[in-house]
Parts: structure tokens; sequence; C-alpha cells
């Protein structure tokens, strides 16, 4: 197995409006989309789709959202096999997104918060080159995370997201230490260390992660390793929806990473997977195929 990933899995609305309303302004929506969610399941789908050996650790529950989950990781060859199926409604992320592709979520837990450290398979994450995690709404689901990450020797890669990066550093310091990667948006960066971009990379680097990679939107990403650092800048493209542009981006490094590249051409990896996955409605639809990667990346990088 290339990565494992380990999250909550999501069943997103899409609501298309011409503006996000403020309180008490009253919106028509344009148009409703939906489709399978989730940060990490939506990272390792798209590593899937490129040709990387994956598996997902959550839960869905016994409705027809929870089925709908299952297949679309199935159908790109993850491993859903520790999924959990318990009783109860799946998780739900709704999203308005506006004419400018900006977008705003609200998410709904749903058995998300009933997953703990006893459904997840220690053996199986150990038998993967990377765990992947992103944040549950929970907090105790958090302590979970971390009180994994201490048993296991796997390489760890994280996104906290902007739930989980309003937890303090003292709070998130156990992952962040044991982490390989460190996947972030520039808001997040600065709730989290209160700094911007190349001062939050030094502090949690510091803490004793090995390498940080911030999203910067247009501006592309900023990535380091403490050693090096690299601004690099965005691939052009139509911004349709923003929704899932981060875990893209952590597909695209991630994918460089298993391929033994420099953290510049992570950087650029990640850059076309998030361009390819805005240009599309939903977290997905959007995302590489092999050829597509191929094509952008004449150099053939093959996974270790």
């Amino acid at each position: 197995m290339d990565v494992v990933g380990l999250g909550a899995l999501n069943y997103d609305k899409l609501y298309v409006v011409t503006k996000i309303a403020k309180a008490g302004e009253e919106v028509g929506v344009k148009e409703v989309r939906e489709s399978p969610g989730g940060s990490a399941a939506n990272t390792i789908f798209g590593l899937a789709r490129v040709g990387a050996k994956t598996g997902f650790i959550g839960a869905v529950g016994n409705d027809e959202e929870g089925g709908v989950i299952l297949r679309d990781l199935a159908n790109e060859d993850v491993d859903i096999n520790r999924i959990k199926v318990l009783d109860g409604n799946s998780g739900i992320a709704i999203g308005l997104v506006d004419d400018d592709g900006e977008r705003s979520l609200y998410i709904y837990p749903g058995v998300n918060d009933e997953f703990d450290v006893s459904d997840v398979d220690v053996e199986y994450i150990e038998g993967a080159k990377f765990l992947h995690m992103s944040s549950f709404v929970d907090r105790r689901q958090l302590e979970m995370q971390v009180s994994l990450i201490e048993r296991i020797k796997t390489r760890v890669s994280f996104n906290p997201g902007m739930l989980c990066s309003k937890f303090s550093l003292e709070t998130l310091q156990p992952i962040i230490e044991k982490s390989d990667v460190i996947f972030v948006n520039y808001e997040e960066m600065e709730t989290l260390t209160n700094s911007d971009y190349e001062r939050g990379s030094k502090l949690l680097i510091e803490m004793g992660a090995k390498t940080v990679a911030t999203t910067l939107g247009k501006g592309g990403c900023y990535v380091t390793n403490g050693k090096n650092a690299h601004l690099v800048p965005s691939c052009k493209t139509k911004v349709v929806d923003t929704t899932g542009a981060g875990d893209a981006f952590a597909a695209g490094f991630l994918y460089g990473v298993l391929g033994g590249e420099d953290t510049h051409n992570c950087g650029r990896m990640g850059n076309f997977f998030a361009a390819r996955c805005i240009s599309e409605y939903g977290a997905r639809k959007g995302l590489p195929h092999k050829r597509d990667l191929e094509a952008a990346f004449p150099k053939p990088v093959a996974l270790q």
C-alpha cells in the first residue's frame, strides 16, 4: 500500500449561488450538485486515480449516501475494507459556491463522530508507506489520532483544515512533531500559528515537522523542509469552484514524494492537481488521470 487515508467521510451537497448571503439576505440557488467528499478521502481518491495503491479508514452510515461514498472510492480501486458501516446518517458537507468560485462550508458529522481508535487496524497502516490524515469535527477524534500516531512507525502527512487549525499548537504538537508533511492554506497557517506562511512554516518545522506546504491560492504554494524553501507559481486555469483544492494539492504533492521528487517538484505537482480540481465543480471531478499527469510532466515519475 502506498498511502492509507484516515479522516471524516462526507457526502457533499454543493449549492451554486450568485453570491454567498450575509445575515438577513436572500439569494437564489442556480444549481445543486451532489458528490462524495471528505478531505483525506479526496486526497486518497486523487492518488488512486493516478495509479497509487491506496486504502481508507473511516466510517459511513447505513444510508443511501454511505453507499454512494463507498462505491465512489471503490470505483477508483481504493481499498474500502477498513471503512466501517455504522447505524445512523453519513456525514454531510453543505457548500455554497459563488460566481467567483469561492465557497463556504457547513459540516454535519453524522457517524464520523462515532468513529474511535478501536475501529483502526494498526497493522494495516504499518503496511503502508504513508498515513494521510485530515480532521474530524469532534475533538475526541483528534485525541484518537494523537493516540494512533504514537503507536505507529509509518510516515505521516497531516492536513488539519480550518476546523482543526483552530486548536492550539500545544494540542496539535503530538501530530505536528511526527509529521513528514503538513498541508495548510495561508488562512489556516495564520490561524494556527498567528504568523505568515514563512514564519509559520519555520515554527512548525522547529516543532518537528519535516516539510510544510502552504497553498496560497492564485499565488501558488510555499514549500520548505527547513533547509530549502520554494515559492512555486500556480498553474493557469479557469476557476469554477475551489472546493477540494487543498486536498487535490496534497494528492499531487504526495505523489511527488512517493516518486522521490524534491520539494520544488512536489509543489509543482500539487499545483497541477489543484488547478485541475478547481476547473470543475466539486472536489473530485476535475482531478487528473495518469495520462494527464504524464502529459504535464514528460519526465516519468515512478512510485518507489
